[in-house]
């Protein structure tokens, strides 16, 4: 008898990627731009088109990556980064009445972690941090093998802490290269694989921050390991030895001793995981409800 089937989807601001996943491997896949600034009716009639060919008998659930708010209980997202229609969407409801499938729902940035820790070099460990760089930084966190959400799927924000004079992100994201060079960060990572001695120190910068927004992580998480993923992460290479430096500072050398920093081995990490999300809720043991203490 064949191992079920699960479909994975990753929402992005610019593109959509989905995902058949059987066995941690994407047997079948589609990707499509995302209309970001078009009515959210419109959006969901484009994926609800594109996931139609994929969702056949033995494909057993949906799991879904959205970068945003998300609740991940009444599968409702509150919003969408660089999607504006896309406030108080219904996404679970929308699909599970269309495809008569189960349909589960998390951040983006959890699917990525939830793919590493699933398929990639994660599995070994049972703290662990996904750290994605790419337009924005957003982090998905595992907690004794398990992934923790938080309210409205939204802890592991470290990108929003303010940081010198903006935030994490502005210093650890594609946002560095716009906004400290104004030049986009394909154009450094070019120059920086040609030895360009400029593009390298620019790296070197961005590392140095990255290395801050770790010291913050290490001291609310202590993780046994951090992987990065994202486009970013690409330049692991250039910016290493800024980040290793601002590292080597944490004060507490036992704990950086034994940590694991490193880019992602696996591609698709967030399909992957997204697809994940439905053997992992399908099999999870339902708890009571915890009332507010303010109620």
């Amino acid at each position: 008898m064949s191992s079920p089937k699960y479909l994975g989807v990753d929402i992005g601001g610019t593109k959509v990627h989905l995902g058949v996943v059987q066995d941690g491997e994407i047997v079948q896949e589609v990707r499509f731009e995302t209309s970001a600034n078009a009515p959210q009716e419109q959006i969901l009639a484009e994926l609800t088109r594109h996931l139609a060919p994929l969702v056949t008998p033995d494909v057993a659930g949906i799991g879904i990556g959205v970068p945003g708010l998300v609740d991940e209980e009444n599968g409702i997202v509150h919003n969408v980064q660089n999607i504006p229609s896309w406030r108080e969407v219904p996404l679970k409801a929308h699909l599970a009445r269309h495809f008569a499938q189960p349909v589960y729902l998390t951040n983006d940035a959890n699917a990525f972690a939830i793919g590493e820790k699933m398929y990639g070099q994660g599995q070994p460990y049972a703290n662990l941090v996904g750290l994605a760089l790419g337009t924005g930084l957003g982090a998905g966190i595992i907690i004794n093998h398990q992934i923790y959400s938080g309210t409205l799927s939204s802890a592991g924000e470290f990108g929003c802490i303010p940081y010198l004079d903006k935030t994490i992100e502005d210093y650890c994201s594609g946002k560095f290269f716009a906004q400290r060079t104004g030049r986009v960060g394909t154009e450094w990572h070019a120059r920086a694989r040609q030895g360009d001695a400029q593009a390298l120190a620019v790296y070197a910068e961005m590392g140095w921050h990255l290395g801050q927004a770790l010291h913050i992580i290490l001291y609310a998480l202590a993780p046994e390991a951090i992987f990065l993923g994202g486009s970013v992460s690409k330049g692991f290479e250039f910016f290493r030895g800024g980040l290793s430096e601002s590292l080597a500072a944490f004060p507490f050398k036992q704990v950086t001793e034994r940590l694991v920093v490193a880019p992602s081995a696996i591609g698709n990490a967030a399909v992957l995981g997204a697809a994940a999300l439905c053997p992992m809720k399908q099999q999870s043991i339902p708890t009571r409800p915890v009332h507010s203490l303010y109620e």
